[in-house]
């Protein structure tokens, strides 16, 4: 199975989506990375070495997955699902033939998040089914499914670490309140993480269940009114 992640800038894929491709990885999934953008505006200094910092720190992370990793290169900050996007994302998507394409929920806070979610939902069209990861924070998103990221969660640390341009230690927090929280809404117990995701149903990729990886494990609640 080939999944294909795409991120709007260099260190997305890592905050948002990583998890669940570790965990895709332990299936034996191939795995493609995609940032749409060059990553100039993440920071201060010169643009340009910016972008190349980035782009360095990107292919550190992807690395650990041995992810094959793409950059479109648009502008940072400016991205839209015009013309130019769809073309880019077709050629990708046509060349890597994916069976799942994950990307950023359409109301997530970056503009260019949103962007970029719109476009790959218009360019994955009949290929792939396309899931949405979690916006930040879980603001407006409405999970679907859940990714049990538990004995992972330590390897997606390491990749956001490796965005070392990017202050990266506090999206490490970030994410390790975020994933925990995901976890305790599937009753999991204390100390695991998850990854929460949704998918809209559209023909011809309606049940995608075998193709995801595992869900946190269920944990019954006692009913109390009944003695023991």
């Amino acid at each position: 199975m080939k999944v294909l992640a795409l991120g709007a800038h260099p260190d997305d894929i890592e905050i948002f989506m990583f998890g669940a491709l570790a965990a895709w990885k332990v299936m034996g999934a191939d795995l493609i990375i995609a940032i749409a953008t060059d990553g100039a505006k993440g920071g201060a200094g010169d643009p340009v070495e910016l972008a190349r910092t980035r782009r360095k720190e990107a292919q550190t992370a992807a690395d650990l997955l041995s992810a094959d990793l793409r950059f479109l290169d648009f502008p940072d900050g400016a991205l839209v699902a015009d013309s130019a996007l769809d073309a880019a994302l077709k050629a990708l998507i046509d060349d890597v033939l994916p069976d799942i394409v994950i990307t950023h929920g359409g109301n997530d806070y970056h503009g260019d998040h949103r962007a970029l979610s719109e476009a790959v939902a218009l360019a994955a069209s009949f290929t792939a089914p396309v899931i949405y990861a979690d916006t930040l924070q879980g603001v407006g998103s409405e999970p679907f499914f859940y990714v049990d990221i538990s004995e992972h969660f330590a390897l997606k640390a390491q990749a956001i670490r490796c965005h070392v341009s990017q202050d990266p230690e506090r999206f490490v927090l970030a994410a390790g309140a975020h994933n925990a929280f995901r976890a305790g809404q599937c009753n999991a117990p204390a100390g695991a993480y998850a990854e929460a995701y949704s998918f809209k149903p559209i023909y011809p990729f309606v049940d995608i269940r075998a193709m995801l990886p595992p869900a946190p494990a269920v944990r019954p609640v006692r009913n109390r009114s009944k003695p023991r």
